[in-house]
């Protein structure tokens, strides 16, 4: 039986204080205060459709806006996922999930593949949801790729901003849930460079 994979990340700026934990075999039980009610949000639906248990506390400099709170947040989410995952023996390493939200319809592919990267091809209507800006969502899973993943996020229908965004979250979670499960057939990494380093 494999051992519950887990990370805590601490990470104190001028702009923001993060606090994080995170168990990736979860059950999608979530404590989010960021000061963005929004983002908290959706935090927590991707998260639950991740199964991901999240601990997250940030004070961040919302004063000025809510984009350098978005990005550490993706920041230390990456690192505790990077932590997380270990060394990526046994996993299936990739994953992909259609996820529909009313009139919306998001895609997300991923590969824990160690390395970073980003294509995002998503446009909202308005400027923000809440009180978050609707490109905060790009610089979050930007900055969420640091743990290692090339990310593919695409929003192939929809004209409610709300629903487009938490379809996207929620595309994420199930995609990055089926990328880390263990396959019992896989010895080592599944790499034909033995490492995902």
């Amino acid at each position: 039986m494999q051992s519950i994979r887990k990370a805590e990340v601490a990470r104190t700026t001028r702009e923001t204080d993060i606090a994080l934990s995170l168990t990736l075999d979860g059950s999608g039980k979530t404590e989010i205060q960021t000061g963005v009610g929004f983002f908290d949000h959706m935090l927590d639906a991707m998260c639950r459709f991740g199964q991901l248990d999240l601990k997250l506390t940030c004070r961040g400099d919302l004063q000025v806006d809510a984009h350098h709170t978005v990005e550490d947040c993706g920041i230390c989410l990456g690192k505790a996922l990077r932590e997380a995952l270990g060394d990526r023996t046994g996993i299936c390493r990739a994953g992909s999930a259609f996820l529909p939200m009313d009139e919306a319809l998001a895609f997300a592919a991923l590969d824990i593949s160690g390395r970073p990267y980003l294509v995002f091809d998503a446009q909202f209507r308005g400027e923000k949801c809440g009180t978050m800006d609707t490109q905060l969502a790009e610089e979050f899973f930007r900055a969420l790729t640091s743990a290692g993943l090339t990310l593919h996020l695409k929003i192939l229908e929809g004209k409610n901003d709300h629903h487009k965004m938490e379809a996207l979250f929620k595309a994420f979670g199930l995609a990055l849930r089926q990328a880390a499960a263990f396959d019992p057939r896989i010895e080592g990494v599944l790499s034909t460079k033995g490492s995902l380093d």
